[in-house]
């Protein structure tokens, strides 16, 4: 039996929960909200002893790839692989899939740990104690989850029924019930006897793998096949879309949990959140004495119990109580603390309009495989644009039917090819790159380098970009 945990973490969700900042192409667990590391970076560290866990698995979508290859690249954290899901399928057929990776690796005596990608988890001593009971559970054959003890009637999620207590210090599954209202999530409570469903599990695999078929054949067979049937693109294992596409969509909760005789629940008190929400955000941040939680670009006066956070701008915050004011380059959002579950509708009615819609999609810094890109300012025939390229990086060999470019060096130093010269280009140098002419922009530096480039011409859309050679497989 391995004697190592193999931890698989689930980074594929596109939540907007968290708008302005979270957004479909730039999710939660991708960004730093309070501290240097994402929350994917920070699940990443929690996996991160040699001694207790192999390297991860990641399953996450085509779209992030490589926001979850340079995260793990810039904690020097190894991944053991990339499974890419071809089109959102819910839990269980992602589940089934990393297992099968896990056995293929591992065997089917390997145990598993699932671990969302976008929770925010107090690791010290009680946790990993939960770990070690979740561990030797699973070694006798449970399916097991944790459940947080809860704190408060809260309504967004789904509590556990405990059963009886097992001789590893874990409890079985009474029942699962679903999210409920305030007055029911109250008895719940008063009743000592349910706990908040993590979404967190850990599983022997080869049991694990044969509940999915006993319980759903479709889901089992169709991520098999994905899975014999995927294809390594460089760091990344692409499983099957048209095997993966004929998954049911289903959590792995009802797919397996809900049904097998062998689910086990560790109650666990480390302080979790799944970050749901902006008053989440505001519980676990450090407050000043009046209760606030305020990011590095704001600013407050006279302000109580309130988070305030500013991805770009500087924000100041005068006479309020109990707000979240959130602002990113393009939008802000200002709102009760009590009311920000309700963000969602917000983001709904903005993803009605055509003008509105890219406010919930993309944000104006857009992150690629070689670095990042955000607009600066736009107009009629014209985009000026902030481009930073990670040391050792280049961009694809590239031409543009309908624009010219100028490149002006900021910071580092540049290696730029045009047609067939290519020349270092110093900070405060630049050059000109007409329509048509072939380029490629590269850092052979050890620092980041940052550029301003202003476009011109009259279609400035990123689908005029040609690639005749690009190190990342993209085309």
């Amino acid at each position: 039996m391995p004697s190592k945990i193999v931890p698989v973490i689930m980074a594929g969700g596109k939540g907007t929960r968290l708008w302005p900042l979270s957004r479909s192409a730039a999710p939660k667990q991708f960004l730093q909200f309070l501290g240097d590391h994402s929350l994917f970076q920070k699940t990443l560290q929690r996996v991160s002893d040699p001694r207790r866990y192999t390297p991860a698995v990641v399953v996450t979508n085509a779209e992030f790839r490589f926001m979850v290859a340079e995260q793990a690249r810039a904690l020097e954290a190894p991944l053991s692989s990339i499974l890419l899901e071809p089109i959102a399928r819910n839990t269980a057929p992602a589940l089934a899939a990393a297992a099968f990776a896990v056995q293929r690796e591992y065997g089917d005596d390997a145990i598993m740990q699932v671990l969302a990608s976008d929770h925010e988890i107090d690791a010290g001593d009680h946790y990993f104690d939960c770990i070690r009971i979740a561990r030797e559970t699973a070694r006798a054959g449970k399916l097991v989850t944790f459940g947080i003890r809860p704190t408060e009637p809260a309504t967004g999620y789904g509590y556990i029924e405990t059963g009886a207590d097992l001789a590893t210090g874990a409890k079985t599954v009474a029942r699962f019930v679903e999210k409920p209202n305030r007055e029911r999530a109250e008895e719940l409570l008063a009743s000592g006897r349910y706990l908040w469903n993590s979404g967190m599990f850990m599983l022997p695999v080869g049991r694990f793998l044969a509940e999915i078929l006993r319980y759903a054949p479709a889901v089992h067979e169709a991520a098999l096949r994905a899975f014999q049937d995927r294809k390594h693109d460089l760091d990344f294992d692409r499983l099957d879309e048209a095997a993966f596409s004929q998954a049911p969509d289903i959590s792995v909760d009802y797919a397996v949990f809900e049904n097998t005789a062998d689910a086990a629940v560790v109650p666990s008190s480390f302080s979790w959140s799944d970050l749901g929400s902006w008053d989440s955000v505001w519980a676990i941040g450090e407050k000043d004495k009046q209760g606030n939680v305020v990011g590095e670009n704001a600013s407050v006066s006279n302000t109580r119990n309130s988070l305030v956070l500013s991805r770009d701008i500087h924000l100041a915050v005068h006479g309020l109580e109990d707000v979240a004011v959130i602002a990113s380059e393009d939008a802000v959002y200002v709102g009760h603390l009590k009311d920000s579950q309700d963000v969602g509708k917000i983001v709904k009615k903005l993803a009605m309009s055509a003008k509105t819609r890219p406010l919930t999609e993309t944000h104006p810094t857009s992150y690629r495989p070689w670095g990042d890109v955000s607009s600066v300012l736009s107009g009629e025939r014209f985009e000026v644009k902030r481009l930073h390229v990670t040391p050792g990086r280049k961009i694809s060999l590239q031409k543009h039917h309908h624009r010219s470019e100028h490149w002006i060096v900021v910071r580092g130093t540049a290696e730029i090819t045009i047609g067939s010269e290519t020349r270092l280009l110093h900070e405060n140098e630049s050059v000109y790159i007409p329509q048509g002419v072939v380029h490629r922009l590269t850092n052979p530096g050890k620092i980041p380098l940052e550029l301003i480039e202003v476009q011109t011409g009259s279609y400035l859309k990123d689908d005029d970009t040609v690639r005749l050679a690009d190190e990342f497989g993209r085309t």
